[in-house]
């Protein structure tokens, strides 16, 4: 694997260059406003920069399933699950923190939904980040 890294490098930690499929979800207050799929570009432990469907706003919560590429014992398939927010987005490429992340199996091919689900983990995640943020706003006040 490539280590993307330059002399001029603000970021303290080493990015992968890992092209990979990725689904992703945006959530704000709450509600999941967007799905997409994409290619991820690079990957570090502190965020994945990806290609998108359409444009994606800075500071929305975002859920990335993207496809692993080692088999669980040899035989099942993985993705990796990324809970984040947006950084910063231009054009059709976005980065985005991980936040919280799991390794999940899944099933041998994807199947399209129709419809979002409203019932997700993105929107507990985003539901208990805002208000972790508005408990530490509070106590300070």
């Amino acid at each position: 694997m490539d280590f993307m890294r330059r002399e001029n490098e603000r970021r303290s930690k080493f990015r992968f260059a890992i092209e990979r499929d990725v689904h992703y979800k945006i959530a704000e207050d709450g509600v999941v406003v967007a799905a997409g799929s994409g290619q991820t570009i690079n990957l570090g432990s502190g965020g994945v920069a990806f290609v998108t469907e359409k444009p994606l706003t800075p500071g929305s919560f975002v859920e990335l399933s993207i496809s692993w590429p080692v088999l669980l014992g040899e035989s099942c398939p993985m993705r990796f699950v990324v809970f984040g927010r947006v950084l910063r987005s231009s054009g059709l490429r976005a980065v985005c923190t991980i936040d919280k992340y799991e390794f999940r199996t899944q099933a041998r091919s994807i199947q399209a939904s129709a419809t979002t689900r409203g019932d997700g983990m993105l929107q507990r995640w985003a539901v208990g980040m805002r208000k972790e943020a508005f408990k530490t706003s509070m106590a300070g006040v």
